[in-house]
């Protein structure tokens, strides 16, 4: 008896149809590309409190190295400003919210003051309380680091403090 073999049937692989995966890619990458240019993060450089606001003096050098320091002291009632030493001004919260507008009068002042006798300074330091709310903290660094004035029909940023340090706040003496 001979045996008949029987084989069995080879399945053909069925072709693959991607055109539905292309057309979606078609459509999703330059949709992706537009929309990246839109999403922008930015980022500020922050550091942390020095007790010198600038490097050592070089051995051949017998500068001093300059004590002021500007210095916005956030407390739970009111903004202090310092110069490193003593307080320059307080300003005390108005209807229960910070007074910004005054507290960037107060800096621009003194930055003034500073670039009279020819000591221009970018650098700042905020110091908190611990209960100072994030939020706070946001708006007083952009009081401290920028000017908006409105010339010629449109709103102009200028630097005031950029480079800010954060710290915590010494205790408050009762004053």
């Amino acid at each position: 008896m001979n045996r008949i073999r029987r084989r069995r049937p080879r399945f053909e692989q069925p072709e693959l149809n991607i055109t539905a995966f292309l057309n979606l890619m078609v459509i999703l990458i330059p949709f992706l590309l537009i929309t990246a240019v839109f999403s922008r993060v930015t980022v500020l450089d922050l550091q942390i409190p020095s007790t010198q606001n600038k490097p050592r003096p070089e051995p051949q050098s017998q500068k001093k190295p300059d004590p002021f320091r500007i210095e916005v002291i956030v407390r739970a009632s009111r903004i202090d400003i310092s110069d490193g030493t003593k307080i320059i001004n307080r300003i005390p919260m108005v209807d229960g919210d910070y007074d910004y507008a005054t507290v960037s009068e107060k800096l621009q002042l003194i930055k003034g003051k500073l670039e009279e006798v020819g000591k221009s300074r970018s650098d700042a330091t905020i110091l908190l309380e611990p209960q100072i709310s994030y939020d706070v903290l946001v708006q007083v660094m952009d009081t401290v680091r920028l000017i908006e004035k409105f010339e010629n029909g449109r709103i102009v940023q200028y630097e005031l403090f950029p480079d800010i340090s954060i710290g915590e706040a010494p205790a408050s003496k009762k004053s």
